[in-house]
């Protein structure tokens, strides 16, 4: 997640041009244990450096759900990964199975997050695919660039499928 959050503040902030405040916080078995990515994004200044209330969440767990769910404001965007998080909050939900494509499309779950970004990106618009692929090629550690382009294209892709089975409904 704090991956993830590196990867989309660089494309907001460096890519796109707008204002952008980063913050994360992970235990110490970060990998596999609880982790969060804060992002406060304005295209103006920004006075405090976290969020008061979340416009979007993306919860990959449930415990992550569970624990980050009461701070999503009313209208705000939720986002799960449908095969880990099963007990969902009485909300919209966006649900995907990021890990799971992860595993069977990619290989390894460890892209699951930037699947997950490049659903972010198409659902929400708050950063371009272009910024979000820059950005990616830039940060992804040496010999994986392909690797998590791939997992973005995977995440466009998914909002893609899902809006065209709305419109055949």
């Amino acid at each position: 997640m704090v991956f993830a959050g590196t990867v989309l503040a660089e494309a907001i902030g460096v890519e796109d041009g707008k204002n952008v405040c980063q913050t994360q916080s992970y235990g110490p078995e970060a990998r596999g244990g609880a982790s969060r990515s804060d992002l406060v994004v304005s295209s103006g200044e920004i006075y405090y450096p976290k969020p008061l209330k979340l416009d979007l969440l993306l919860a990959l767990t449930q415990e992550a759900c569970d624990t980050y769910f009461p701070a999503l404001k009313e209208d705000g965007v939720l986002i799960v990964d449908s095969g880990l998080v099963d007990q969902l909050p009485d909300h919209k939900v966006h649900g995907f199975p990021f890990t799971q494509i992860a595993r069977d499309q990619i290989g390894t779950s460890m892209v699951a997050n930037i699947i997950a970004l490049g659903a972010i990106a198409a659902l929400t618009k708050i950063v371009s695919r272009k910024g979000l692929l820059e950005a990616i090629k830039k940060r992804a550690p040496k010999g994986t660039e392909e690797r998590n382009l791939k997992a973005a294209q995977l995440g466009f892709e998914l909002t893609q499928r899902k809006k065209r089975a709305r419109k055949k409904r």
